[in-house]
């Protein structure tokens, strides 16, 4: 079951992470130009909402589309997609999320229909025409059908939102972010469910609360920053610091999740940074102005609204420190089982075992060497953080190591390329990555910035 929500968190979050830097770009033109901006501008806050209302839905669908149907599911999704923003005065994010994977399934379904019966020198006639009309059809179904409907999903959405606003119940919502963060659903979350919320707010109150609830780094903070003082185990706490510069600073959260499993106990620390910091930003009526992508200190700031910079790291300082302290006293009270590294060949042997094979069975025991590989993959659930970190980290041990010939790229786990040989990839994603890449050798991993197998995979590359 948790592979399947993944899956589909990831499919949610496809849509929407390449298109991060489209709402960023939304977010500093609503902060600095809108008549309560640092720099109003009533020529350039003109822009404002059609840029929400129209490009960034437009944004979501195209690339909806083309995960189903390529290119040309991506153009019938914008036109289906057009029908749904009209049909209704809400900001059509999750429309787009809907109608853009539907309008790429129906194209899909036509070609695969007509494929091989098309007369020859007709195929761009039928081409082109059958994108129009089906477009326009889906486009007056949105009109008429989705976007009204949407509308009234959202209404009801807010209204549970707004029970919980007013009876101070918000804060609540952590306890169940938190767990789903470390089981890798931060992606479906954050970008599925908060910022297409966190956008109507920002359109009515010109900020919103839900862009602090998963990207705020202080819960993670705390963790790493108890494993540097407390961790009774040498390896977690060497690679702790690195971590934590890379998790508050970087904004990739999931270089902690490895040490909260090794304790799962440390989600009441999490749970509690994140409560505390809900708690604190109800009270000062906080909210960023557009998504804080990745959740790091820095974007944070940099959403932050106009004379709120000041409260707005504190929200993230509340939560460092309230996470700390509760992770200080669970370390300090019990023991992790074992040392990461025993932990990640705990994981690795279980899973195996659940799967009826041997622990050699669990990744591909094909003999590579620097002579046969030209490419090395390093995957997460998005393509965009923690593989992109994984990847510089491993790229400089192949150079110390005079493999500068093997190039280390990322990619989405669901998305490697056709013909890798070795994919590096976080344990929890291995069953993915099996089903993307399965003829690739998987080498699989669960810390980012310290994990032992990066220098196991370069010494059989040397052929040591």
């Amino acid at each position: 079951m948790k592979e399947k929500v993944q899956s589909f968190g990831r499919f949610l979050s496809g849509m929407v992470m390449p298109n991060i830097g489209a709402f960023i770009a939304w977010g500093f033109l609503t902060a600095l130009f809108i008549e309560a901006g640092w720099l109003p501008n009533a020529d350039l806050a003109t822009i404002v909402s059609p840029m929400l209302t129209y490009i960034i839905p437009s944004l979501i669908a195209y690339q909806g589309g083309k995960m189903v149907a390529g290119d040309r599911g991506a153009v019938i999704a914008v036109i289906a997609t057009i029908g749904v923003i009209c049909g209704t005065s809400y900001t059509m994010l999750i429309g787009a999320m809907i109608m853009g994977p539907l309008a790429g399934l129906v194209i899909k379904l036509f070609d695969k229909a007509v494929d091989g019966k098309i007369p020859a020198g007709f195929e761009m006639l039928v081409n082109n025409f059958s994108v129009g009309l089906l477009g326009l059809a889906m486009l007056i179904l949105g009109y008429y059908f989705v976007g009204p409907f949407m509308a009234v999903v959202l209404t009801v959405l807010q209204g549970g939102v707004q029970i919980l606003v007013d009876n101070g119940l918000l804060p609540l919502i952590s306890i169940f972010v938190e767990p789903a963060k470390v089981l890798f659903l931060n992606n479906a979350i954050n970008q599925g469910i908060f910022t297409p919320l966190g956008i109507e707010d920002v359109k009515n109150a010109g900020q919103s609360i839900f862009y602090m609830i998963e990207t705020n780094p202080g819960a993670g903070a705390g963790v790493l920053l108890a494993y540097c003082f407390f961790s009774k185990d040498k390896i977690s706490k060497d690679s702790a610091p690195g971590a934590f510069i890379i998790h508050f600073f970087g904004g990739i959260h999931e270089i902690f999740f490895p040490y909260v499993l090794m304790n799962p106990i440390l989600l009441l620390a999490t749970i509690a940074g994140s409560v505390s910091a809900m708690f604190y930003n109800t009270i000062f009526g906080l909210g960023l102005v557009g998504p804080a992508s990745p959740g790091s200190i820095i974007a944070y700031v940099a959403m932050a609204p106009k004379g709120k910079t000041l409260l707005v790291i504190g929200s993230a300082l509340v939560s460092t420190v309230v996470s700390f302290v509760v992770a200080a006293i669970i370390l300090k009270a019990t023991s992790t089982k074992g040392s990461l590294e025993d932990a990640s060949n705990q994981m690795k042997e279980m899973k195996a075992a659940s799967k009826g094979q041997n622990v050699a069975q669990a990744t591909s025991s094909v003999k590579l060497t620097a002579a046969n590989v030209s490419k090395i993959i390093f995957a997460c659930d998005a393509g965009m953080g923690s593989s992109a970190m994984g990847a510089t980290v491993l790229k400089k041990k192949l150079q110390k190591a005079g493999l500068d010939s093997i190039e280390v790229d990322h990619a989405s786990v669901s998305d490697i390329p056709a013909g890798t040989q070795i994919v590096v990839t976080h344990r929890d994603l291995q069953e993915r990555a099996r089903t993307s890449a399965p003829d690739a050798k998987l080498v699989l991993i669960t810390n980012f910035m310290a994990a032992p197998e990066y220098d196991e995979l370069v010494n059989e590359l040397k052929g040591n």
